[in-house]
């Protein structure tokens, strides 16, 4: 029977592009004749029954928005074999025969769990942290990684007026990919990441070594997973004379937030559009995802089975040009 009813969520952390995705969805679903409905605050909203019918209006003028008119949420309920229950009892109230999720490695292993209740799911790779596997780039990495880079670049300005050392951390959890991009992007003295533990002997070296060759500055990214952590790797610093006043910038949740780029709004409006493609080709449990320059599909279970590795070659670069 086909498909006439599908729905759209966005959950987990917000990435800019994510209401990119969600116009992709509503316009290329209404284009093709289904009825598209979106699901508000995530999985929270689903076992609520909050879940209205949008239309081509509805999503008029929100793909350079960032953040998601959907809104998202947390929801440690849905983890429960009693929620997943619940969850698709709502679906089925409403008539709903298919869905798009939008959102990170707990986002889409919610959708892993609807599909092997015989649901049919597609999921779609949108956190910034670019820690999902089997796709080369998610929503929002692009955003959040030129956000980072202006922070940065006006960062070093002060860094040079003031002759300091500054510690930037950038968002990740158990990811160093925005950290280590960041770097090579950004002419960083050193970075920081989950992948590769460091000594905090080694940055003392680096700082008295840019000091003694009459640098004005030095700057060290550290991503939020890294260990020895943020704190303990400022306080430490701080300890040694090192020639440079120590000064800790922390980007928080600005990463987040801003206008998509446009290779974001791009990468969302195509995998918005497979998504639902896959649906009507009777397809589920799968993820959308970018290889290369193509646009494709992976099982849902191979993309959250493992983190998204690091390029060595990458990490590589970055000792060399550092």
């Amino acid at each position: 029977m086909a498909i006439k009813r599908i729905a759209v969520m966005t959950s987990g952390g917000d990435a800019p592009g994510m209401n990119a995705a969600v116009r992709a969805v509503v316009r290329s679903g209404t284009a093709k004749g289904l009825e598209v409905y979106g699901i508000r605050q995530a999985y929270t909203g689903l076992l609520n029954g909050d879940i209205e019918r949008m239309t081509s209006r509805d999503v008029s003028g929100i793909i350079g928005e960032g953040g998601t008119i959907l809104q998202t949420a947390r929801n440690e309920e849905f983890k429960t074999d009693k929620g997943q229950k619940r969850g698709l009892r709502r679906l089925n109230e409403h008539g709903i025969e298919g869905m798009v999720v939008i959102g990170g490695d707990g986002s889409l292993r919610g959708a892993l769990s609807l599909h092997r209740l015989g649901f049919p799911v597609i999921g779609a790779p949108g956190s910034i942290d670019n820690d999902i596997s089997n796709t080369d780039m998610s929503i929002g990495v692009d955003t959040a990684l030129n956000t980072i880079l202006e922070a940065l670049d006006r960062i070093r300005d002060t860094a040079s007026s003031h002759e300091r050392a500054f510690i930037i951390e950038v968002m990740g959890r158990k990811c160093g990919y925005l950290a280590l991009m960041a770097s090579l992007i950004g002419g960083a003295e050193k970075v920081m990441i989950p992948e590769e533990p460091f000594e905090l002997g080694e940055l003392v070296e680096i700082i008295e070594d840019a000091y003694i060759k009459g640098k004005n500055h030095c700057i060290f990214i550290i991503a939020e997973g890294a260990q020895p952590g943020t704190r303990e790797t400022v306080d430490f610093l701080r300890k040694h004379d090192i020639g440079f006043e120590v000064r800790l910038t922390v980007l928080g949740h600005l990463q987040r937030g801003g206008r998509p780029t446009a290779f974001d709004r791009l990468l969302a409006t195509r995998m918005g559009v497979h998504a639902v493609e896959l649906l009507l080709e009777g397809v589920s449990g799968e993820m959308v995802c970018m290889a290369g320059s193509a646009i494709t599909h992976t099982p849902i279970e191979e993309a959250v089975s493992k983190q998204r590795a690091l390029n060595p070659r990458d990490l590589e670069l970055a000792k060399i040009l550092s």
